[in-house]
């Protein structure tokens, strides 16, 4: 049997790294995105759960703050998994034919 994880039950990444790794760090948005060499906005989209993590940027978490980046890519998969299903409703697809 299956487990099957509730939509409410996930937490997206970024979400997550902000509240658990960034603002306890004391760190600001500012000044970490210069420390990965990105842009302000978008690491405040990826804080603010509006974008998806990437492994790139899972790597520079893990080596900033020593999470690790496939604990934070699987957390990533089970928030878009459970988001999937949640809307699974709205995914129009015919059972396929097995060809005999």
């Amino acid at each position: 049997m299956a487990l099957k994880i509730h939509p409410t039950l996930t937490v997206h990444v970024g979400d997550w790294l902000k509240t658990e790794i960034v603002e306890p760090a004391g760190v600001s948005v500012t000044a970490l995105a210069e420390h990965f060499g990105v842009s302000r906005q978008a690491l405040s989209t990826l804080l603010n759960g509006d974008t998806g993590l990437s492994a790139d940027m899972a790597i520079q978490f893990e080596k900033a703050f020593g999470v690790k980046a496939d604990t934070l890519l699987r957390m990533q998969t089970a928030y878009d998994f459970a988001q999937a299903r949640r809307n699974e409703a709205d995914i129009r697809v015919e059972k396929s034919v097995r060809a005999a």
